[in-house]
C-alpha cells in the first residue's frame, strides 16, 4: 500500500505497543502488523491514513527504538510535497500530519527517543522547502483569533504557572500557546514557527522545553488543574524531592514505600508539631 512504511532490526524485546505508540507520533495509523524475524529482531509493516504520515516516518530510519536502530524503508519520495489542508481536519483540532516535521521530531526528543542531527536537518530542510512552517503558524495564529487562546492562557500563565490545555498537550488545540504568545517564552515559540527552525540546535531547545512540560505531570494541581491527567493518563514519574527526600507539590502519586501518601500535606506545609 501507497501509505506503507516497512520496518525491521527490531529488537524481539521490544514490546508491540511501544512500536506502535513510536509510528504514532508521525500520524494517525490505519493498520499495523508486527512478527518475528528470526530469533531475536521483529519486522513490521505501518499504514498511515495519510501520506503525509508515512512520509515523515521515513525520517525516523536509522532511529533507536528499544535496544536497536531500526530501519524504515517504503516508496514515497519525501520530496514530493503533499499537504494535510484545513478542509482535511475534523473541526479545529490540530493532527500531527500537520505539524512541521521538525516539530514532531522534537516531540520524539522530548519522550527521550534519540533522533540522529541528520533526521532533523533533512526535516528542516523539508519544512523549508514547503513553507510548513509558516503555514502552520499561520493557522495557529488563525485559532487563536477564533478562540482568544493566548488570552486564557495568559491568565493561567498568571494563576498556575503553566497554560491551560484547552483539547490537551502537545495534540490538541491550546498545546501550541503555553505560556502564551504574548510572555516572553511565548514569543519565543511563536518565533520557532514563524520562521521555521533553522537549525538542529533550534530542535533541541523545542524539545527541550517541551520536556520540560512533560515533566510538569508531577508538579502538583497546576498539573490537574490543566487536564494533562486526561491526556498522559496516571503519572509515572515519582514527584521530586526536597533535600530531606520530602516529596515536593501536592500531585496525587500512588503509595510508594518512603514515599509521602497522595493525601498528605505538601511541602510547603508548615510541619506539624510532634508530640512528647
Amino acid at each position: 500500500m501507497s501509505n506503507t512504511v516497512y520496518v525491521t532490526d527490531i529488537a524481539a524485546a521490544t514490546d508491540d505497543k511501544e512500536v506502535t505508540d513510536f509510528f504514532s507520533f508521525c500520524g494517525k495509523i490505519s493498520n499495523i502488523s508486527i512478527e518475528a524475524d528470526g530469533e531475536d529482531k521483529k519486522k513490521a509493516a505501518v499504514t498511515f491514513e495519510k501520506d503525509t504520515a508515512m512520509k515523515t516516518a521515513l525520517l525516523l530510519n536509522n532511529t533507536q527504538l528499544g535496544s536497536s536502530k531500526i530501519s524504515v524503508t517504503g516508496s514515497a519520495n519525501l520530496d514530493e510535497h503533499t499537504d494535510a489542508t484545513p478542509a482535511d481536519r475534523q473541526g479545529d483540532e490540530i493532527t500531527q500530519e500537520e505539524k512541521p516535521r521538525s516539530r514532531i521530531l522534537a516531540e520524539y526528543l522530548a519522550h527521550g527517543y534519540v533522533v540522529g542531527d541528520a533526521a532533523l536537518e533533512h526535516a528542516i530542510e523539508l519544512d523549508k522547502k514547503h513553507n510548513v512552517s509558516q503555514r502552520f503558524f499561520a493557522t495557529l495564529q488563525g485559532l487563536d483569533s477564533k478562540y482568544k487562546a493566548t488570552d486564557r492562557a495568559r491568565a493561567t500563565d498568571e494563576t498556575y504557572g503553566i497554560s491551560t490545555r484547552g483539547r490537551g498537550l502537545l495534540f490538541g488545540l491550546n498545546s501550541y500557546f503555553e505560556k502564551a504568545v504574548g510572555t516572553p517564552t511565548g514569543k519565543k515559540i511563536a518565533k520557532f514557527y514563524e520562521e521555521g527552525s533553522k537549525q538542529a540546535q533550534d530542535i533541541h531547545a523545542e524539545a527541550r522545553r517541551l520536556a520540560d512540560l512533560k515533566k510538569d505531570q508531577a508538579g502538583g494541581s497546576a498539573y490537574r488543574a490543566a487536564g494533562l491527567d486526561k491526556v498522559f493518563g496516571a503519572q509515572k514519574s515519582t514527584a521530586a524531592t526536597d533535600s530531606a527526600g520530602v516529596p515536593v507539590g501536592n500531585a496525587p502519586l500512588k503509595e510508594q514505600p518512603g514515599v509521602a501518601p497522595a493525601d498528605a500535606a505538601p511541602s510547603d506545609a508548615p510541619a506539624a508539631e510532634s508530640k512528647p
